[in-house]
């Protein structure tokens, strides 16, 4: 798949101290997550079905740490 085109913001969810999330929603049928300090870095690409359930995992606090 095609990312060159993704336009990226950070997530309202990221940390202050560094550990940030960016999400880019603007491409057809896919949302996708990168970590914002390796841009050139994996990017994480869902579906809209997977993107919700992620989304319900980060609300119910499935991916706090400590």
């Amino acid at each position: 798949m095609d990312f060159t085109r993704a336009k990226w913001r950070k997530s309202s969810r990221s940390q202050s101290n560094g550990q940030c999330v960016e999400v880019a929603d603007n491409l057809p049928g896919v949302i996708c997550l990168r970590d914002s300090k390796d841009p050139a870095g994996p990017i994480l690409a869902l579906n809209p079905d997977q993107w919700r359930t992620f989304i319900d995992g980060v609300k119910a606090g499935e991916f706090d740490v400590g």
